[in-house]
C-alpha cells in the first residue's frame, strides 16, 4: 500500500525549529526575496520602480535615488506598517498552512506569544492573500461539480420541552444562516461563493463555468434549470453516493474540510467573514499534495503582491 503524501518526508520541508534557528535576519531577507525576486531581493521602489536604492540600516528600510521616497520592504503589501519581528511573521505563515483544517485565533495566539485580536487580524490578512489563487476570475472548465452546504445560524433549544420551537421555521431563523456553494473541477480548482440560498447557486455556475464544461450534481431540484446550457449528470444521495461515474465527491471532500475547519477548530465564524474561511479551505483542498515549504513561501510571495488590506486594519495595524 503507496504511503499517503502527507505523512512522508517530503511533505516537510520547512519547520518552526529551522525559522527560529537561522533568525531574524534570514527571515528578512526572505521576505526580501519573495517581494524583489526579479532583481534576487534588491529593493525596487513601489512609487516609480526605480532600482537605484540605498539602505537605512538603522531602521531596515530604503530610499529611492530617484524620488527620494523611503519604504520597507512591507510598503504597500497587506504586511504594510507590521509590528511583529519578520522571524514571527514567517513563523505564523508556517503555522498556518501546516494547519491543514484549520486553526483556532486562541491556539495562533499562545503559539506566537501575542494578543488574540494580533492573531485574528493577521490570520485574515493571510486569508485575503490566500485568496488571489482562489478567486483568479478565470471561468471553470472540464467536468466540474457543484454543491451547496449551510453554515452557522444555530439556535440553541429551550431547557424545557413546552418552551422549545419548531426551529425550521422561518420566523425561527437568526438571519446568520449562510450558505457555501461550491464549484470544484475534477483534478482543478475549487471556487467557493457565499449566498443566502442554494439556489443561487445556478445563477453563479452562468457566471463561473464555461458553455464547454460538464456538470455533476446532486437531486435538488433547483440544479434541473442547469440542464438548459449544460450536460449535467445526477446522482441521488438518498440511494447512492457514486453511481458509475456520476458523484460529487469532489465538492464534498471540499465541505468536509470546511466542516473541520468551522466546527473543530473556530467553532463560530461570523456570516460577514465566511468567505475568507471558504476560501481558506479552497486554498487547503487544491494545494492538499504541495509540500509545507512551497505552500509557505507561496502564500509569502501572495501576501507581498496584495495590497494594504482595507478590510483589516485599525490603531493597531494601520494602513501605509
Amino acid at each position: 500500500m503507496a504511503q499517503h503524501f502527507l505523512l512522508s518526508a517530503a511533505a516537510r520541508t520547512l519547520s518552526l525549529r529551522k525559522i527560529y534557528r537561522d533568525g531574524e535576519e534570514a527571515a528578512y531577507e526572505t521576505f526580501c526575496k519573495m517581494r524583489w525576486a526579479e532583481t534576487d531581493g534588491e529593493a525596487v521602489c513601489p512609487d516609480c520602480g526605480c532600482t537605484e536604492t540605498y539602505k537605512i540600516a538603522t531602521r531596515r528600510k530604503f530610499k529611492c535615488k530617484a524620488c527620494l521616497r523611503q519604504f520597507s520592504v512591507t510598503s504597500g503589501t497587506i504586511f504594510a506598517s507590521r509590528k511583529m519581528a519578520f522571524v514571527d511573521l514567517l513563523a505564523a505563515i508556517c503555522i498556518t498552512v501546516n494547519a491543514t483544517k484549520g486553526l483556532s485565533m486562541l491556539q495562533l495566539s499562545r503559539d506566537l506569544d501575542c494578543q488574540y485580536k494580533t492573531a485574528f487580524v493577521l490570520a485574515h490578512k493571510l486569508r485575503e492573500a490566500m485568496a488571489l489563487e482562489v478567486q483568479t476570475g478565470e471561468v471553470l472548465d472540464g467536468h466540474v461539480e457543484i454543491d451547496g452546504a449551510y453554515f452557522g445560524g444555530h439556535i440553541r433549544p429551550e431547557n424545557l420541552k413546552e418552551d422549545r420551537v419548531d426551529r425550521r421555521l422561518k420566523e425561527h431563523q437568526t438571519g446568520k444562516r449562510r450558505v457555501v456553494i461550491v464549484m470544484r473541477e475534477r483534478l482543478g480548482r475549487t471556487l467557493p461563493k457565499v449566498a443566502m440560498a442554494e439556489a443561487e447557486g445556478v445563477a453563479l455556475v452562468h457566471e463561473n463555468v464555461g458553455r464547454m464544461a460538464t456538470l455533476s450534481a446532486d437531486e435538488a431540484s433547483h440544479w434541473d434549470m442547469l440542464h438548459d446550457g449544460w450536460p449535467v449528470d445526477r446522482i441521488n444521495h438518498s440511494l447512492a453516493y457514486s453511481d458509475h461515474g456520476k458523484h460529487t465527491n469532489w465538492a464534498e471532500s471540499y465541505f468536509s474540510r470546511l466542516r473541520r475547519m468551522v466546527q473543530g477548530q473556530h467553532h463560530h465564524v461570523s456570516p460577514k467573514y465566511l468567505h475568507q474561511y471558504a476560501n481558506q479551505a479552497a486554498w487547503l483542498e487544491d494545494n492538499r499534495r504541495t509540500d509545507n515549504g512551497s505552500l509557505a513561501y507561496g502564500l509569502v510571495v501572495n501576501a507581498m503582491q496584495s495590497p494594504v488590506s482595507r478590510a483589516w486594519k485599525g490603531y493597531w495595524q494601520r494602513a501605509a
